[in-house]
């Protein structure tokens, strides 16, 4: 039995699918005007992983991730650079897809991106200004009523009263309430708008989510996933939306990941303290960070620093030692580590206990080994199977170990396997000065040699 902690109850529940076997799943995406950092990719390989797993679990799942390709931030980088918004969003657009795929992270059913729903967008607010949860501002704006929702602050736990003592009025503001949101902005000179029954202008961020969420999943459907950074007021502001505008409940289990945090300081741009996916890439390979990222249950914080990476590392390069030289074989079924490994899992996504049943099933795999070939390859199929749920240990391992052998490695695989020779020459010939002095040229460029009664193996340390 999967059990989710619902953010909306505060408490674990059982998880029941509104349609039995069916999952339908909305998770906020990039709003594409940088490259994407560290944060961005948690949410991806966060989702990605629940994803994984209720298909694994036998439902049939529509994964819905969303582009804000529209903004503030949007028009604004598009100005400062003196270049169309639509090719600034196309270039990051691409960009985000070539971070996510080389993460392991699968695409999602469907992207939508919110210039491509203004319809929906429109009929959206139409329908929230018949309701009486809309009105239209002298200046062409529209503005949700946020006190026309009496459940509103239900999902953060803020109270009316407390965000109205902090709420401030600014100079000319056209709003009702200082609480009220923007479902349309009005256009600006020279800004990116479109046709609109207030007059040209384009959407709030807040309203494009629940217009795209709906039309593509339903009023009502099962998982809504994001940042803990976007409880309030993005999803707060969503829920009153969707359900004002449709009269039903919008979504059954909410799910927000953690804070990244540098040095424990909350990684973010306006601190400067962030790091992009590919520059942390330039010095960790690709199933590292996914690693690192899964070695902290979704909704815990995950704090960065080289050390976790380097543990990330060390923590693959002991599975795919355990894999080496382990034959082709059907997965061991009904195992212990299975059992633990699935319960970790349906106990609301634990990854980390999941990764230690993982490291558990590696050391039974060292100890059976040289007694019993079949059993641990059996086990090594196990190991790969259960890391494939993660999107682990998929790679054959020599290649792992050995690094590929890349054009900025100082020594191109033949070249170590020469050194190799050299060195078992050498041993041979009982000239061990010769041989500890290629084992140090070796360990000097990276590499580290293994000696057992099957002969030398080596890989990039």
């Amino acid at each position: 039995m999967l059990t989710l902690y619902n953010d909306l109850t505060r408490a674990k529940e059982a998880f029941e699918p509104l349609h039995a076997n069916q999952v339908r799943m909305y998770v906020c995406g990039m709003t594409v005007y940088d490259l994407c950092h560290l944060g961005h990719a948690r949410v991806m390989v966060v989702f990605d992983i629940v994803a994984r797993y209720l298909r694994a679990m036998g439902y049939d799942v529509t994964y819905v991730r969303n582009i804000t390709d529209i903004d503030d931030k949007i028009i604004n980088r598009a100005n400062e650079r003196g270049e169309p918004f639509h090719v600034l969003t196309e270039r990051f657009i691409a960009a985000m897809h070539e971070d996510a795929a080389a993460l392991g992270v699968l695409p999602p059913d469907l992207e939508p991106r919110a210039t491509d729903h203004l319809p929906e967008i429109i009929s959206m607010i139409e329908r929230l200004i018949e309701r009486g949860h809309a009105y239209v501002a002298g200046n062409g704006d529209v503005y949700y009523d946020v006190r026309s929702f009496a459940d509103y602050g239900r999902l953060s736990g803020k109270s009316i009263e407390d965000l109205q003592a902090g709420a401030r009025v600014e100079p000319g503001d056209v709003k009702r309430d200082p609480l009220d949101f923007a479902l349309w902005k009005s256009a600006k000179p020279d800004e990116p708008s479109w046709e609109s029954p207030w007059g040209r202008g384009r959407p709030g961020w807040h309203i494009e989510c629940s217009a795209m969420s709906t039309q593509a999943l339903g009023d009502t459907f099962d998982i809504h996933g994001g940042g803990a950074d976007l409880t309030f007021p993005h999803h707060e502001n969503e829920i009153a939306q969707s359900e004002g505008a449709t009269g039903h409940p919008f979504v059954r289990y909410w799910m927000h990941n953690g804070f990244v945090r540098i040095n424990d300081e909350k990684m973010s741009k306006s601190l400067g303290n962030f790091f992009t996916v590919r520059e942390i890439l330039e010095r960790y390979r690709p199933e590292e960070v996914r690693y690192f990222i899964l070695t902290s249950q979704y909704r815990s914080p995950l704090n960065y620093g080289d050390e976790q990476l380097d543990n990330a590392r060390g923590a693959l390069t002991r599975f795919y030692t355990a894999l080496r030289g382990l034959p082709t074989a059907e997965p061991a079924s009904g195992t212990n580590f299975e059992q633990r490994f699935h319960a970790a899992m349906q106990d609301d996504f634990n990854t980390p206990e999941a990764l230690a049943v993982l490291f558990e099933l590696v050391r039974e795999i060292n100890r059976v080994r040289s007694d019993d070939a079949a059993g641990a390859a059996a086990l090594g199929a196990t190991l790969r199977t259960l890391g494939g749920l993660l999107g682990l240990l998929q790679d054959d391992a020599e290649d792992y170990l050995r690094g590929g052998g890349g054009a900025d490695d100082a020594l191109g695989d033949d070249d170590i396997q020469q050194l190799i020779d050299r060195r078992l020459a050498a041993k041979q010939a009982r000239n061990w000065s010769e041989a500890d002095a290629i084992r140090d040229q070796l360990k000097d460029a990276g590499i580290v040699l293994e000696d057992s009664a099957a002969g030398t193996t080596w890989r990039r340390g």
